[in-house]
């Protein structure tokens, strides 16, 4: 692990029609990952076992959890629930800090 400084903007970079993902922590306790997707790009509908925090680092991106859609924009977070179903769309290109905590 690093000790240095970084940009969290640069770290991921976009490519076209695709995502990216890039983990900056990978513990027993928890991930960290970086991702970059590029317009109307996305995940389709999924669970995970753990509370997810989203960080929106740069752009827009359409999150839905449990029905509920939700536009979150650059400098903005949102929980998705342990449990609850959830899917991200990128409404123009976005950068998101993807921060799961194991419990």
């Amino acid at each position: 692990m690093t000790q240095e400084v970084s940009n969290m903007k640069d770290m991921a970079v976009y490519q076209v029609g695709s995502i990216v993902s890039k983990e900056i922590i990978n513990k027993p306790t928890g991930t960290v990952t970086l991702f970059a997707f590029d317009r109307d790009q996305g995940l389709s509908e999924h669970t995970a076992p753990f509370d997810a925090l989203v960080q929106i680092v740069e752009g827009e991106a359409e999150i839905i959890i449990s029905g509920e859609s939700h536009q979150v924009k650059e400098g903005e977070i949102i929980i998705m629930p342990a449990g609850k179903p959830h899917a991200l769309k990128a409404l123009k290109k976005f950068k998101m800090m993807l921060v799961m905590i194991k419990s």
